[in-house]
């Protein structure tokens, strides 16, 4: 039996095999009425630049007394990046860090060679429904700062560089992009920004970044004539010049990527590493329990309870 592409819908024809290298489908979760669809690590790509995690939780709508709850758990090299465009989410991390995550704003936590940090819906919040809908991201640490210090950083949505005009609005987050660059301090050269189109605007991809993607949030959009409506990642040729626009019912798009990887990584569970050894120590020391003495701590705020590490 022939193979017929104009069967797949997922494989772009004519012009648009130049334009789009992969178009990734993400695998959606029900995590007790509340979706979460994650689009990296997949199938077709491990990693679009250093973003080797690419979650989007919601839109959901909580009721009174219900929420997020993740118990503190460990990471170790990566960095991970929580965006939200509604909700709230508590974060404690085991450098006494104690933040609010609110639309707009950044928290940036490096875990370096070992982090511990709990996630949260809690305190007034859950008096009244409340919703959430946001992007949580693991970007993968060079292999020269695996093992850094863990370190946190939250930026406010009015210290991000904002650029507005022609149809379209857009928040740098992380790395630099359009002649502006994002106040975020990074371990590595990378690029991720929030993009809203009105109708027909157009939104050029950046050309200082060797690995580019797009992520459909809402709307569609059009590449080369081909039509990806919301929900789908686009991971673009290196090096071709790209121009997204949006359909006749506008588009928000998340923009991620940046340098090619030193090499491949591992994940396990929380972890990434650029091998199978480092994944291994991190995993026995979780395991350990030494939360005094031992490579991880709890959160001081949050240390009554943990997740165990998975059985494999």
């Amino acid at each position: 039996m022939s193979w017929n592409p104009a069967l797949d819908h997922d494989i772009p024809l004519g012009d648009a095999v130049d334009a789009i290298e992969t178009v990734i489908v993400p695998r959606a979760r029900d995590l007790g009425g509340f979706e979460v669809r994650r689009a990296l690590p997949s199938a077709a790509r491990q990693m679009v630049g250093p973003f080797i995690f690419f979650d989007q939780m919601g839109p959901a709508e909580f009721l009174t007394g219900k929420g997020i709850d993740v118990r503190p758990h460990p990471h170790i090299g990566l960095a991970t990046v929580t965006y939200l465009m509604k909700g709230r989410i508590h974060h404690r991390d085991s450098l006494g860090t104690d933040q609010w995550i609110e639309p707009g704003a950044v928290n940036w936590m490096m875990a370096g060679q070992g982090i511990t940090h709990s996630e949260r819906m809690d305190g007034t919040m859950l008096q009244k429904p409340h919703s959430l809908f946001g992007l949580q991201t693991w970007v993968a640490l060079p292999k020269d700062r695996e093992d850094d210090a863990a370190a946190f950083s939250h930026t406010g949505a009015e210290a991000l560089p904002f650029l507005e005009g022609e149809g379209k609005t857009v928040r740098l987050i992380l790395g630099d992009a359009w002649g502006e660059r994002s106040p975020v301090t990074l371990p590595s050269e990378m690029i991720y920004a929030d993009a809203a189109l009105e109708a027909g605007a157009s939104l050029p991809m950046p050309d200082n970044h060797e690995d580019l993607g797009a992520y459909v949030l809402a709307g569609s959009v059009t590449v080369a004539g081909e039509t990806y409506e919301a929900g789908r990642m686009l991971v673009f040729r290196p090096g071709d010049r790209i121009t997204l626009k949006a359909g006749a019912q506008g588009a928000r798009v998340m923009v991620l990527g940046g340098a090619t990887p030193d090499g491949p990584r591992y994940i396990w569970w929380n972890f990434v590493a650029s091998s199978q050894e480092r994944i291994a120590a991190a995993k026995e020391a979780w395991r350990a329990g030494d939360w005094a003495h031992g490579r991880f701590r709890l959160p001081p705020n949050d240390d009554a309870e943990f997740i165990p590490a998975p059985d494999r």
